[in-house]
């Protein structure tokens, strides 16, 4: 592995690391909200780049 690529290496420890420091941010009853808003942003988003693979005379608006 070279060295450039060695930050993108997580292991197990980083990503608890990474979990424990969100639930102390955040708290337990904050990250269910904040999921769906990401899960809901995520679909807009794959929504919005469906619409822009259409060509312009199949859009009806």
């Amino acid at each position: 592995m070279s060295l450039y690529m060695l930050p993108l290496a997580i292991g197990p420890w980083q990503i608890a690391l990474i979990v424990v420091a969100v639930v102390l941010l955040f708290g337990g009853k904050k990250i269910p909200e904040l999921m769906r808003g990401l899960g809901s942003g995520i679909k807009e988003f794959k929504d919005a780049s469906k619409e822009e693979e259409q060509p312009a005379e199949d859009k009806k608006e």
